[in-house]
């Protein structure tokens, strides 16, 4: 999936958990998420920081769920599992022998396959450990790093059942 497909499924609620943290632990990338989506948008950032939270948060993911968006989308996800969500990036390059930092940085290249039985039992300790909402948008924006993804990690995000992001209902 590309980063405006992730944002169309994932859970409002698991998205303003992300825009919570960025707010709390990291306003300055908040603000320029903010400025810069108001700008492509040919919008003030003003005008959106008159709004109510609940209203940015929601001008917010449906800017983001458009294609143009996908870089600066691609980035936040990133930027928030790196410095949020560090125990998963361990857990998951600990799982599949991949080198790495201590933070979940990983260090060198990452591996042009992925072992079948390591990535399952990585997925699975991590489903255990978070909610599947979570994994599965991380295992999507992990599979990005590699161009057109891992084909097995790609199959587990489309037909294993916790993976599978659930419809939206509006």
């Amino acid at each position: 999936m590309k980063p405006h497909e992730l944002y169309k499924n994932i859970e409002p609620a698991l998205f303003a958990q992300m825009l919570d943290w960025f707010r709390a632990n990291d306003k300055n990338v908040y603000k320029h998420t903010v400025a810069t989506l108001a700008n492509a948008r040919k919008l003030r950032p003003a005008f959106l920081a008159k709004k109510s939270l609940a209203d940015q948060y929601k001008w917010l993911l449906q800017t983001l769920q458009l294609r143009a968006s996908d870089t600066l989308g691609e980035h936040l996800l990133q930027a928030w599992f790196m410095s949020g969500h560090q125990p998963i990036l361990i857990s998951f390059c600990e799982s599949l022998g991949i080198p790495h930092d201590g933070k979940g940085s990983i260090t060198g290249d990452l591996p042009e396959t992925l072992e079948d039985a390591a990535m399952d039992a990585g997925i699975e300790k991590l489903l255990q450990d978070n909610s599947p909402n979570l994994i599965a948008l991380y295992l999507h924006v992990f599979n990005m790093q590699q161009e057109g993804g891992w084909p097995n990690l790609s199959d587990r995000l489309a037909n294993h059942p916790a993976l599978v992001f659930a419809p939206i209902v509006a």
